[in-house]
């Protein structure tokens, strides 16, 4: 089991709700949010409705989750200005720039300018998120992915925060032209992810879920896939959401904590059909009843099955000389 620090177990402490669950909610998206609300509304979306939108869910959502998930940009900053987070509810802060250079075939993962992880834990932020494109059979590429988890692993022991890892899995173009191409080796892509990246000293992995639903749909085969990503990762993991609808993430928790898994950091599959309804009025009383009943089911479901975080992590030794050499 890998120990932690102290500083580290405090952030984990405040990322998990009292049963050492994680049941966070995302929303640090920012150019996928801009094009979902232009589409969603029909008019063009400056910065100000960019933090409206944020404000509304995070003061909604934030006292129903163990934690949450802002930008820099539009969210983190704003949502506390606004006082509408919670003091008991864990604040993860993303550090990565919305997008990816290089090519799509072999996509690099770049830092917000001005931005790093001193700065985050300066602003009070429970923990840094990292979202890296990743593809484990890209030698070069992922050659220079892990350098930069290697070195915010390095920055956040520093500072002694929490960091989380997201690894995003693409396909790659002609090689896996159609979508169930891409689905066949999606399982080992992220479970070879996960054993790669969690070697480094991080903290949670936000991982895919290890199978399209659309084309596996043994459910032996589904569990035995998530016991595989378990045994893969050395620290406590949760699903991420990806954009699927509510009823295929809510199987996809399932399947996952009853594997393992340390909970959920659930985006667009709770709230994505908010960006459609135009009025704030009308948006806002989706967000109070229909997406808070997603998040509620979501949660009594980690909380039955999920594996506490502390499982894979213990705390370092503490004794009456720690603060020494802290």
């Amino acid at each position: 089991m890998r120990t932690i620090s102290i500083g580290k177990l405090r952030g984990l402490q405040q990322l998990a709700n009292g049963h050492g669950i994680l049941t966070m909610c995302a929303l640090d998206h920012r150019g996928s949010l801009k094009r979902m609300l232009a589409d969603g509304t029909g008019k063009e979306i400056g910065n100000q409705e960019m933090v409206d939108f944020k404000l509304d869910l995070s003061q909604i959502l934030a006292p129903r989750a163990s934690a949450i998930l802002l930008d820099p940009v539009y969210g983190a900053g704003q949502a506390i200005a606004a006082g509408v987070l919670p003091k008991i509810t864990g604040l993860l802060v993303s550090i990565e720039k919305s997008g990816y250079s290089g090519s799509s075939g072999s996509r690099i993962t770049e830092l917000l300018p001005n931005w790093n992880v001193r700065k985050i834990k300066k602003m009070g932020a429970t923990a840094v998120k990292l979202l890296l494109y990743y593809r484990p059979d890209l030698d070069d590429v992922s050659e220079k992915q892990l350098e930069l988890v290697g070195k915010l692993a390095l920055d956040c022991e520093n500072e002694d925060i929490p960091l989380v890892v997201e690894p995003v899995s693409y396909s790659l173009g002609s090689r896996e032209d159609r979508p169930q191409d891409f689905a066949c080796v999606k399982p080992q892509l992220v479970i070879r992810t996960a054993e790669q990246i969690t070697a480094f000293p991080i903290d949670v992995l936000k991982a895919e879920f290890p199978a399209d639903l659309k084309y596996e749909t043994d459910e032996n085969r589904l569990f035995d896939l998530c016991r595989q990503l378990n045994v893969a990762s050395q620290v406590p993991w949760v699903i991420l959401s990806a954009g699927v609808n509510f009823d295929m993430f809510y199987r996809e928790v399932e399947i996952a904590c009853r594997s393992g898994a340390s909970g959920f950091l659930a985006g667009r599959a709770l709230w994505q059909e908010a960006t459609d309804i135009r009025s704030r009025h009308d948006r806002k009383i989706f967000l109070e009843t229909t997406v808070l009943e997603r998040l509620d089911s979501l949660t009594e479901l980690a909380n039955k099955y999920a594996t506490p975080w502390y499982k894979k992590l213990s705390p370092s030794k503490v004794d009456e000389t720690w603060y020494q050499h802290y």
